[in-house]
C-alpha cells in the first residue's frame, strides 16, 4: 500500500502549517456549514432514568442543563461519534445500518494519504482521522535501530515519519483538511502490523485532539484546523502507540503504559497544560515487554461518582477525573499489551487481560483502595487480544483473533454459544440495533445477528486490509480500509 500518496497535493506542506488560501484543495470547506460544539459528559442513560418520570422533573433538569448533557452523551450516531467506539466507548448505536450491500451502495469512496489505523470520529458532518507518511528505512538502518532490542524479530522501523490530521466531509467525501502536524526523524520501532497513526482522535468543545503516542499530541480547531496547542508525553511503546485519548470534564486523558514507565495523565483541553499525572501500580515483570499496555479508558459512574477505568499490565484501576486520584485497583493476575476497552454490565466491570493468560474477567468495582481477589466474580478463557467486547440484551459478545465469536453469560462467564467466524481481527466490532459488524485484517467484514444464535447474515470483501474499527453515520456505515474511507448507504 502506498505510504506517500497525497491526493490533495500537500506533500510539501511544512510541519504544523496549513495553506491559507481558501481555494487550496487541502483546506477547502463547504461554506456556511453550521457547527455543533459537543461536550462529552460522563453520564449514563441508566443514571438519568429516575429523574425522567414526570414532566416537572424534566423541566427541572432542563433548568440545570443536565438533560442536554444526557442527550449529548447518548450513542446518537446521527449527530456525533466523538471518540474511539463512540461517546461512551461501548461501540454501540441504535442506528439501523445496512445489513447487506454491494459497491453500488458506496455513497462515496475517498482515497486517503499515508497509513493509519485510527478509527474515524465525527461531529457535525465532519470526520477526523490521523495518518502517517513514513519514509522507508534501509535494511541497514533497521538493523541499527533494532540492535539490542528485545523481540526484534517482530519489529521494524521507519527512517522518518510525518504525522497528519485528516478531515473528510461526510456528505461529499471530500478531504476538507490534510494538515501536517509534525515530523519525527528518529521514530521508535513498531510492529509491522501496527501504524504510526493508530490512536483515534477525540473531539469536544470545538477542538479535535490527534494523538500519536510518544511522537506527540496536537489539538486543532475543529472548524478551521488551526493549531491550538501541542504536547508530548514520552514512553517506550515497544511496538508503536495504541491507546486513544478520551475527553472528560474538559480534560484530555492519555494512557501512557510504556516499557520504561507507566502512568495516566490528563492535560487541559483549552491549553494543553498537564493537569495531573498518576503512576500505575507496581508490576511484577522486570522485562519491559511485559509491562506495556495500550488500553483506551472508559468513564462510568460507580458508587455515586464518575470514574476513569483503564486496564494495564497486571492491574485494572480507577481514577478520579478531577485530579487523577486512584480510587481502587485490582490485581487480576498476569497480563500485558491490552488493547480491548473495559465495559460494564449488571454492575460488574468486564475486561480482557491481553496476552499470555488471555482471559475475560468480571469483578465488582464497588470497593475502595486495593480490592482483594474476592471482588472477582468469574474468569473465562479465549479472550480477544486486540478487539473490545460488546454488550447486547444482557449478554457479552466477544470476537477473538482466531475467529471464535462467543456469547457469554455475564452472571458466571459461561458460554451461551460459540461459533466460528472470521479470524485475524485487530479492529473492534460495531453493534448497531442488534447487529454486529466485524472486520478483519484481510479486509473481510461479516454481519452477524447479535443474539444467542449468532447467525451470520452477510459477508463482504473490501479487498483492502481493515484494522480501524467501523463507525456509524446516521443510518450509514463508515469503513476505513488501508487505502480509503468508504460511506455505505442502503
Amino acid at each position: 500500500m502506498p505510504s506517500t500518496f497525497l491526493p490533495c497535493g500537500t506533500k510539501n506542506v511544512e510541519p504544523r502549517t496549513k495553506c491559507k488560501e481558501p481555494e487550496a484543495k487541502h483546506c477547502r470547506r463547504p461554506p456556511n456549514r453550521a457547527r455543533l460544539v459537543c461536550t462529552i459528559h460522563p453520564i449514563k442513560d441508566d443514571d438519568m432514568k429516575p429523574f425522567l418520570n414526570s414532566q416537572y422533573q424534566i423541566l427541572v433538569l432542563l433548568a440545570f442543563g443536565l438533560l442536554n448533557a444526557w442527550t449529548a452523551n447518548a450513542q446518537d450516531a446521527s449527530t456525533h461519534w466523538p471518540q474511539f467506539r463512540g461517546a461512551e466507548g461501548t461501540g454501540t448505536t441504535d442506528a439501523e445500518l445496512p445489513v447487506t450491500w454491494t459497491k453500488e451502495n458506496f455513497k462515496w469512496k475517498t482515497e486517503l494519504p499515508g497509513k493509519g489505523w485510527s478509527s474515524p470520529i465525527y461531529v457535525d458532518g465532519m470526520a477526523w482521522m490521523t495518518a502517517a507518511i513514513d519514509e522507508k528505512a534501509t535494511e541497514e538502518q533497521i538493523k541499527e535501530k533494532l540492535k539490542g532490542v528485545d523481540f526484534a524479530r517482530i519489529k521494524t522501523a521507519a527512517a522518518s515519519v510525518e504525522f497528519r490530521a485528516l478531515c473528510v466531509d461526510l456528505d461529499s467525501g471530500e478531504i476538507v483538511h490534510n494538515i501536517a502536524l509534525g515530523k519525527s526523524l528518529d521514530p521508535q520501532p513498531i510492529n509491522p502490523m501496527n501504524s504510526y497513526a493508530s490512536p483515534s482522535p477525540a473531539i469536544a468543545d470545538g477542538k479535535v485532539v490527534c494523538h500519536f503516542g510518544s511522537d506527540g499530541t496536537w489539538c486543532l480547531d475543529a472548524t478551521t484546523g488551526e493549531l491550538a496547542w501541542e504536547t508530548k508525553l514520552v514512553v517506550q511503546h515497544s511496538v508503536g502507540a495504541g491507546s486513544s485519548p478520551i475527553i472528560v470534564d474538559s480534560k484530555v486523558v492519555l494512557v501512557c503504559d510504556g516499557m520504561d514507565k507507566q502512568f495516566v495523565a490528563a492535560v487541559d483541553l483549552a491549553t494543553g497544560e498537564e493537569a495531573w499525572r498518576t503512576n500505575r501500580p507496581p508490576i511484577e515483570a522486570t522485562n519491559g515487554e511485559f509491562r506495556k499496555s495500550y488500553c483506551t479508558p472508559i468513564v462510568r459512574e460507580i458508587g455515586g461518582q464518575n470514574q476513569i477505568v483503564v486496564t494495564g499490565a497486571d492491574w485494572i484501576c480507577s481514577y478520579r477525573p478531577e485530579d487523577g486520584e486512584e480510587l481502587w485497583r485490582l490485581r487480576y493476575g498476569r497480563g500485558y499489551s491490552i488493547t480491548g476497552m473495559p465495559t460494564m454490565v449488571d454492575g460488574k466491570v468486564v475486561f480482557v487481560t491481553g496476552y499470555d493468560v488471555n482471559e475475560i474477567v468480571a469483578f465488582d468495582p464497588s470497593g475502595k483502595g486495593q480490592l482483594d481477589s474476592s471482588a472477582i466474580k468469574w474468569k473465562t478463557k479465549g479472550a480477544p487480544t486486540m478487539a473490545s467486547i460488546v454488550i447486547n440484551n444482557g449478554l457479552i459478545f466477544s470476537a477473538n483473533d482466531r475467529g471464535v465469536l462467543s456469547a457469554i453469560n455475564p452472571e458466571d462467564g459461561s458460554n451461551v454459544n460459540r461459533v466460528r467466524s472470521i479470524g485475524n481481527l485487530s479492529s473492534s466490532p460495531l453493534l448497531a440495533n442488534g447487529i454486529l459488524y466485524i472486520a478483519n485484517r484481510d479486509g473481510q467484514m461479516v454481519v452477524v445477528r447479535c443474539d444467542e444464535k449468532l447467525e451470520q447474515l452477510f459477508e463482504f470483501d473490501f479487498e483492502s486490509p481493515i484494522l480501524a474499527s467501523p463507525s456509524p453515520v446516521g443510518n450509514d456505515l463508515l469503513v476505513r480500509t488501508a487505502k480509503a474511507l468508504i460511506r455505505i448507504t442502503r
